[in-house]
C-alpha cells in the first residue's frame, strides 16, 4: 500500500475516530505532510516507539500505540506469561495518559492484567514496580527530553530493564506482523476494571521505592550537611514529588523549588527543549539559586531519569557538569566511602557505555574493580545487572552514560535521575562537612586520576531526506576512514554493526564482543578518542569526543582543536 493509500484509509474509514480523520483531512492538499507521516509505520524500535504526536502511521497516536501493545500482548502470550501481568506508567505529556490507558486496555482484552499507575510516575519507578509486582512486562508512556510535540513508548521485561537483544527482536516482528489496525483489541475500562484485569496503583509503589532509595545512603546527612542549600526544578515532569520527598525524608531542610517550572506541563512552557544537558533550561534556576545563595541547582528531566547538575566554580560562577563528570562525582563517593567503611564488594564494578568518559576506568583501577563497556542504552547496564545476579561474578556498585544518566543499587534497572539526586546530595553535604565545595572535588579528581574531558557535537537532519542523509554519512565513514582527527592519529576503528575492530597500522580485524550497533568509535593517540552514532530518539547524528590534558587548559585546548577538525565539521559532514 503507497503512502497515499494508507492516507485515504485513515482519513475515510470508520475504523478511525472522526478527530483523526479531520485532522487528516487538514492536510489534504499538503502531499509532503501525507508522506512524512504516512510513508512509513512509525518504527518498533529495540526500545519501543518514539515520534511526534498527531494522526498517521508515523506518528504517535492510540492507533500506533495499541498496535504495539497487540503485538506487545501477542509475544506474552506466546511466552505463556499473560498470568502475571504488565505494569504501566506515564509522564507528564501531551497524550500521555491517554496512550498508557489504551495501553492498558488493550492488555486487558488480551485477557492480560495490567497495573496503571494512578498518575504520573518517573521512569525508575516503572522500573522497580515491574519486580515489586512480578510483572512480566512493563511499559512507560515518555518521550524523556525530547521536545514538546513528541511521545514515546518504551517496553520492559520482567527484569526490570528494557527489552534487550534477541527478545527486543522478537517482539517487533510481532508488531511488524500486524497489518490491520482492525487486529488491535481493546475493551471498554469499568468491564476491565469488574474482571479484575485493570488495576490502579500509586501509594504503595511509592512507599517500598522510597524506602530503598533510603537504604542506599552511606552517610547520615550531618547537621552542616543540612543546611546546604538547594535548588532543584523538575521542568514540568514526573520529578516533583519524589525528589523532595527523599530529600527531606533523608534530612536536607533547604529544598527551594522553580516555581514557574514545578507542576507537570506537556508543552513545556518555560523552556523550548526540556533537556537537563542544556544550559538554557537553567536560566531561572539560576535567578533562584542568586535569591537564597543555593550551593547546588539540579535538574530532572520529564520523566526523571536524567540529571543535570550546576554548581559554583571559585569566581562564584555557575557550571554546568557534563553527564560524564556529574557520574564521575556520584562514582568516586560511592566507590570511595565504601571502601573507607570496609563496605566495597571485593568483586565491585563499575559499567559506563561506550561513549562514556575515560576517568571512570582509572577509578575502577584506584577501588580495585571490574570495569565493564557496554552499548549505548541503559538496557545494556540493567542486563549485566542481571547477569551479576545470575553467576555471582561480580557485585554491581554504580553505572553510568555520557547522557546524564546512572543508577546506584539494583532496585531499578533503569537509569534512576531521584536516586541520583540523593546520591549527588549526599556527596554535597560529605564534602561541605569536611570544608571542601563541590568545584574543590572536581579538581580533587582531576588531580588524581587526569584532566579528562569530553564533548558532544550534533547535527539535526529531519524527514525522510535526514534519515537517508545520516545513513550516507555513517557509510561514508564506514568507507572513507580517516587516518588523522584533531591532530591525533588513529590507532583502530571500531564498527559495532559490522563488529570489527580494525588496526589501521597491522590490518588486523578483531571483534568487538559486543551486540550489533550502528556505532563507530575511533581509538586516537594519548588517550583520546571519537565516536559517531545515529540518535535512537531524536532526527540527529551524534559525534562524541575525549581527550586527556596535562591541565585543564590543556585538555580544553585539545577537546576544542578535537571537535573543529575539518572531518566533523556541519558543512563537510552533511556535504559528503
Amino acid at each position: 500500500m503507497t503512502y497515499l493509500e494508507k492516507y485515504q484509509l485513515w482519513a475515510n474509514d470508520s475504523h478511525f475516530d472522526e478527530a483523526t480523520r479531520e485532522e487528516l483531512k487538514k492536510i489534504a492538499n499538503d502531499e509532503n505532510e501525507i508522506k512524512e507521516r504516512f510513508f512509513q509505520d512509525l518504527e518498533f524500535g529495540t526500545g519501543g516507539l518514539r515520534g511526534i504526536i498527531g494522526a498517521g502511521t508515523n506518528r504517535m497516536n492510540i492507533y500506533t500505540v495499541g498496535k504495539a501493545t497487540q503485538g506487545l500482548a501477542n509475544y506474552i502470550i506466546k511466552q505463556g506469561a499473560q498470568e502475571k501481568g504488565v505494569a504501566i506508567a506515564y509522564d507528564s505529556r501531551r497524550m500521555s495518559i491517554e496512550f498508557a490507558t489504551a495501553a492498558a486496555l488493550c492488555l486487558n482484552a488480551n485477557g492480560i492484567q495490567a497495573y496503571i499507575f494512578e498518575s504520573l510516575r518517573p521512569t525508575p519507578m516503572l522500573s522497580y514496580a515491574v519486580r515489586k509486582l512480578g510483572c512480566t512486562a512493563g511499559i512507560v508512556v515518555t518521550a524523556s527530553h525530547n521536545p514538546p510535540e513528541y511521545n514515546g513508548y518504551k517496553v520492559y521485561w520482567e527484569d526490570g530493564a528494557q527489552v534487550t537483544s534477541g527478545k527486543d527482536i522478537e517482539i517487533i516482528n510481532e508488531v511488524n506482523a500486524i497489518t490491520d489496525y482492525t487486529e488491535i483489541k481493546s475493551m471498554d475500562k469499568e468491564e476491565a476494571t469488574n474482571a479484575g484485569l485493570f488495576h490502579v496503583i500509586g501509594k504503595e509503589i511509592d512507599d517500598t521505592y522510597i524506602e530503598e532509595l533510603k537504604k542506599l545512603v552511606i552517610n547520615p546527612i550531618s547537621e552542616e550537611g543540612k543546611q546546604l542549600k538547594i535548588v532543584y526544578t523538575p521542568l514540568h515532569g514526573t520529578g516533583n514529588l519524589p525528589v523532595r520527598r527523599i530529600l527531606k525524608e533523608i534530612g536536607f531542610e533547604n529544598v527551594y523549588v522553580v516555581e514557574e517550572q514545578e507542576l507537570p506541563d506537556g508543552n513545556f512552557p518555560t523552556v523550548s527543549y526540556p533537556n537537563p544537558e542544556d544550559p538554557k533550561v537553567f536560566v531561572l534556576a539560576k535567578k533562584l539559586a542568586e535569591e537564597v545563595n543555593a550551593d547546588i541547582i539540579l535538574a530532572t528531566d520529564p520523566d526523571a531519569d536524567r540529571l543535570g547538575v550546576c554548581i559554583r566554580d571559585n569566581n562564584n560562577e555557575w557550571q554546568l557538569l557534563t553527564g560524564n563528570m556529574s557520574g564521575a562525582i556520584i562514582a568516586e563517593y560511592e566507590f570511595s566511602q565504601k571502601a573507607a567503611k570496609g563496605i566495597l564488594p571485593a568483586n565491585a564494578a563499575l559499567i559506563k557505555t561506550i561513549v562514556s568518559g575515560n576517568m571512570s576506568d582509572q577509578i575502577a583501577k584506584k577501588y580495585d574493580a571490574r570495569l565493564i563497556e557496554v552499548l549505548t542504552g541503559f538496557k545494556y547496564i540493567g542486563e549485566q545487572i542481571k547477569m551479576f545476579e545470575e553467576t555471582g561474578c561480580n557485585e554491581y556498585v554504580f553505572g553510568y552514560e555520557e547522557s546524564y544518566g546512572c543508577l546506584i543499587g539494583t532496585h531499578a534497572r533503569d537509569k534512576d535521575a531521584v536516586v541520583a539526586v540523593m546520591a549527588f546530595c549526599e556527596a554535597a553535604a560529605y564534602y561541605k562537612s569536611q570544608g571542601i565545595s563541590l568545584y574543590d572535588q572536581v579538581n580533587n579528581m582531576y588531580k588524581t586520576y587526569g584532566y579528562f574531558k569530553e564533548g558532544l557535537k550534533s547535527i539535526t537532519l529531519k524527514g525522510i531526506e535526514g534519515m537517508q542523509k545520516i545513513k550516507a554519512i555513517m557509510e561514508d565513514y564506514r568507507k572513507n576512514i580517516p587516518t588523522e582527527m584533531g591532530g591525533y592519529k588513529v590507532l583502530r576503528f571500531r564498527d559495532y554493526e559490522a563488529d570489527t575492530i580494525t588496526n589501521l597500522e597491522t590490518k588486523e580485524v578483531t571483534a568487538t564482543g559486543l551486540p550489533k550497533s550502528n556505532v563507530l568509535y575511533f581509538e586516537l593517540t594519548d588517550d583520546a578518542w571519537c565516536a559517531i552514532r545515529p540518535s535512537g530518539t531524536e532526527p540527529k547524528i551524534k559525534f562524541y569526543f575525549g581527550v586527556k590534558g596535562t591541565s585543564l587548559e590543556d585538555a580544553d585546548a585539545k577537546l576544542e582543536a578535537l571537535k573543529n577538525d575539518s572531518v566533523f565539521c556541519p558543512d563537510s559532514v552533511v556535504n559528503a
